[in-house]
């Protein structure tokens, strides 16, 4: 996958490439500590947290809640814009090792809300065991 901060017109910061490459080179989604634990010392907490906002209000990121109540953020996939996030797919949490991934290839069925209700978001989570955890 291919994603540049010029091509979501940010201006380029040392702290916005690195918290890319964390992602990049992630095959899990990653909380705030998880990026904090990879990449340099010399971002304090405010900068990192407000790189996350930015990339999820440009679409380079989705949130992902996890079920102990915290966030984990995953790149998107697809073009998505703050306006319309296209990642209505299942979550994956493993129970053993606390990885979450995105399970793309299983779309979340339509759901249909009664009258005067409007969806924001939709967020399914399903733990387990993955793959690596079950050897």
């Amino acid at each position: 996958m291919s994603v540049s901060l010029k091509q979501h017109n940010l201006r380029h910061t040392e702290c916005r490439e690195e918290v890319l490459n964390a992602f990049l080179n992630s095959r899990a989604a990653l909380s705030h500590s998880d990026i904090e634990n990879t990449i340099d010392d010399k971002y304090d907490r405010v900068t990192i947290y407000r790189t996350l906002k930015t990339f999820l209000e440009k679409g380079i990121i989705h949130k992902i809640l996890d079920a102990d109540g915290g966030s984990k953020y995953a790149l998107c996939k697809n073009e998505c814009s703050k306006e319309d996030h296209h990642h209505d797919h299942v979550h994956f949490k493993c129970t053993q090792c606390g990885n979450t991934t995105c399970m793309e290839q299983i779309d979340i069925p339509k759901i249909v809300l009664p009258q005067g209700y409007s969806r924001e978001e939709i967020n399914l989570l399903i733990e387990g065991q993955c793959p690596n955890c079950r050897q």
